[in-house]
């Protein structure tokens, strides 16, 4: 372990430096920011690096402020407000040093009325990792080449609403809001601070270039049940946790747990993943199999969903069936409406057993079985 209590300290006034400016909605937050700082010095020594996002439903949040802080504190700060990806490409591979990308106002770039912008959305996901690359077309007419430029470099964007979920599943998420009135921060001014920041900067690169054979090629344990894209992202932070020493390791791992979490109860998934999941828990609880009108029914009819409005419309039969044929029964079969008995008539519907198998493999686990009536409570028979 690397000279504990100096590396503890360190981010201990790093942190302290982001809660005199910002008020972040957790401790959690506070703990992975300034982890987040520290691991942008030692980029070389990791496989993945975690987008940071702060992201609001409403302005005045604090989201600029925090980006303003990072900057002080990270190694070669770009800001990037509307700059492209061939800009931010060429700027991460012109061989002197990697940009700190700061991204602000990033829901211009990715919000509803800002288009796809693939090209960005690429480059930011191709950038997580060390091995990520951007391929491009140089050269004149005939003559043209394909050329690889890395794109691997830290990035913190910014912004209101949310982001592409590849971008998000690649993120540490702090959900910021306004500021109560009861809760007070030190008015920022670059003239005064910036040089307070840079000195902490400086002092983080010192520790850094100690710390690297510490840090490179470390194994952190993760907390139970934190694997896969989540995994990789606190992956870096966890390893700079462990390097510090202290109380960094411990306050780590609950931050990791607090913030995945929190990620997951906020991650709807896709469409397609909504719809299995409102069947499962709302649509056919107990029951076997249901006639397609009854199912988009019972889902038009749900406050907290999105069915009665999908781009305009209600979801109707024909997208139904489309939108389930894309997930397979456990017989490796589209799932697909079958004829259903009911009465005198027959109807085409579904049932539960084609549904089990893409339950079980993409829907979140199900709600926990409600309590049991209290005693004399229970209708009578």
């Amino acid at each position: 372990m690397t000279d504990t209590m100096d590396g503890a300290a360190l981010l201990n006034e790093v942190e302290a430096f982001h809660r005199r400016f910002n008020v972040f909605p957790s401790e959690a937050a506070y703990v992975a920011v300034a982890l987040w700082d520290a691991h942008a010095h030692l980029l070389d020594c990791f496989d993945s690096t975690p987008r940071i996002a702060f992201l609001s439903p409403e302005p005045g949040s604090g989201k600029t402020r925090a980006l303003e802080i990072v900057e002080t504190l990270v190694p070669q700060p770009m800001t990037a407000v509307n700059a492209s990806a061939a800009a931010l490409f060429r700027s991460v591979s012109a061989g002197n040093g990697k940009p700190t990308i700061l991204f602000d106002e990033i829901d211009t770039v990715f919000g509803p009325k800002a288009g796809d912008n693939e090209e960005l959305r690429g480059f930011l996901n191709a950038g997580h990792r060390r091995t990520g690359v951007t391929y491009r077309c140089i050269g004149d007419g005939g003559q043209q080449t394909v050329q690889a430029f890395p794109s691997y470099c830290a990035v913190a964007v910014a912004g209101l609403g949310s982001l592409p979920d590849t971008i998000l599943s690649r993120s540490v998420i702090i959900r910021m809001r306004r500021r109560a009135r009861n809760e007070k921060v030190e008015p920022f001014r670059a003239r005064v601070h910036e040089a307070e920041g840079h000195k902490l900067r400086d002092r983080l690169a010192a520790w850094a270039e100690h710390a690297r054979g510490f840090v490179m090629g470390a194994w952190p344990e993760m907390p139970e049940g934190v694997t896969d894209r989540p995994a990789d992202v606190w992956e870096p932070l966890l390893a700079i946790a462990d390097a510090v020493g202290g109380p960094w390791p411990e306050r780590a791992r609950a931050a990791c747990v607090t913030l995945v979490t929190a990620s997951r109860a906020n991650d709807k998934g896709s469409v397609g993943v909504r719809l299995l999941t409102d069947l499962r828990d709302h649509v056919m609880t107990g029951i076997d199999r249901l006639p397609t009108v009854a199912i988009l029914d019972r889902l038009n009819s749900m406050d907290d969903a999105p069915w009665a409005d999908l781009n305009g419309k209600p979801l109707d039969n024909r997208r139904l069936s489309k939108m389930l044929a894309e997930y397979m029964t456990a017989d490796n079969e589209p799932i697909a409406s079958r004829n259903i008995k009911t009465g005198a008539s027959v109807l085409k519907g579904y049932v539960a057993a084609d549904l089990w198998d893409a339950w079980q493999r993409y829907c979140p686990p199900p709600p926990e079985t409600p309590l049991p009536p209290l005693p004399g409570t229970e209708n009578p028979v």
